[in-house]
């Protein structure tokens, strides 16, 4: 998670803004875990809240800490979305290169960007949250469904699933194989913490994978049957896995990997990124 400094006013600001960004490492793991506390209540019949992001901050909101806790959330995913910008910058360069090294680049460089924008998106949901302006499941269906009144908004309703889709199998390989490990610089963790890190990937990885494929499945079924009311949240898909054969039992199971996925963000911000 480091990026290389020129002088010594510019690795200050680097690692402040590291530091910032581990802040952000553990409030979206926090943000995790609620989520996931949300889901185990919804998969016991303990719970009618929302079972997505929107859900989880509004929770957040509401314990005695509640709005000063968003802000800091709020200020770390800004700072983790402000990081993933300059991995960017850093990886530019190799954009003009030929090769393997400009396909490494052009890699490094879109993931970045999906992830700043995810950051960044929370961040202001976070932001809205804290000032009292929310963002309910049913708004946030109602801006999915309006995509379709868009020119060929019924591609682009389709194509965010198919995306949403193809990251939520990557998601479940990833920590099949834990592939996630080559992300992490671990040689100077102890064995322990390799093995800490190691389950909770394995977990954490596939249990937000199948929450978001099936998320994508419901996009890109929208699409296809040109339904708006199709077109739900994160609490539609988790509502979807529940209404599965042996629902509650496997939404159970996506919750506790939702869980470890929270978890391992705690540990992650521990490590820095292996560039």
């Amino acid at each position: 998670m480091r990026a290389q400094g020129s002088g010594g006013a510019t690795t200050d600001v680097d690692d402040g803004l590291e530091h910032l960004a581990r802040l952000g490492l553990i409030a979206y793991g926090l943000v995790h875990l609620v989520l996931a506390w949300l889901a185990l209540r919804l998969a016991w019949g303990t719970s009618s809240e929302s079972a997505d992001q929107s859900g989880a901050l509004q929770t957040l909101a509401e314990s005695p800490a509640g709005t000063p806790l968003l802000w800091v959330l709020a200020v770390g995913l800004i700072a983790l979305a402000a990081w993933q910008a300059l991995e960017v910058g850093r990886w530019r360069f190799g954009l003009t290169a030929s090769g393997s090294a400009r396909t490494r680049a052009v890699k490094k460089s879109a993931k970045a960007l999906a992830k700043a924008a995810v950051y960044a998106a929370l961040a202001v949901l976070a932001i809205r949250v804290a000032t009292g302006g929310g963002n309910s499941s049913s708004q946030q269906q109602e801006t999915a469904a309006g995509v379709f009144g868009w020119p060929a908004g019924r591609w682009l309703v389709g194509a965010a699933g198919l995306v949403l889709l193809g990251i939520g199998v990557y998601h479940v390989y990833k920590g099949v194989t834990t592939r996630f490990l080559k992300e992490i610089d671990l040689g100077e963790a102890p064995p322990t913490a390799v093995r800490l890190v190691t389950r909770l990937g394995q977990v954490g990885y596939p249990g937000k994978g199948v929450a978001l494929g099936v998320l994508g499945g419901l996009l890109a079924y929208a699409a296809i049957t040109f339904d708006p009311a199709k077109a739900s949240g994160l609490d539609g898909a988790m509502r979807t896995i529940l209404d599965a054969p042996a629902g509650q039992w496997l939404l159970t199971l996506v919750a506790l990997g939702i869980a470890a996925f929270g978890v391992y963000l705690f540990v992650r911000a521990r490590y820095p990124e292996r560039t």
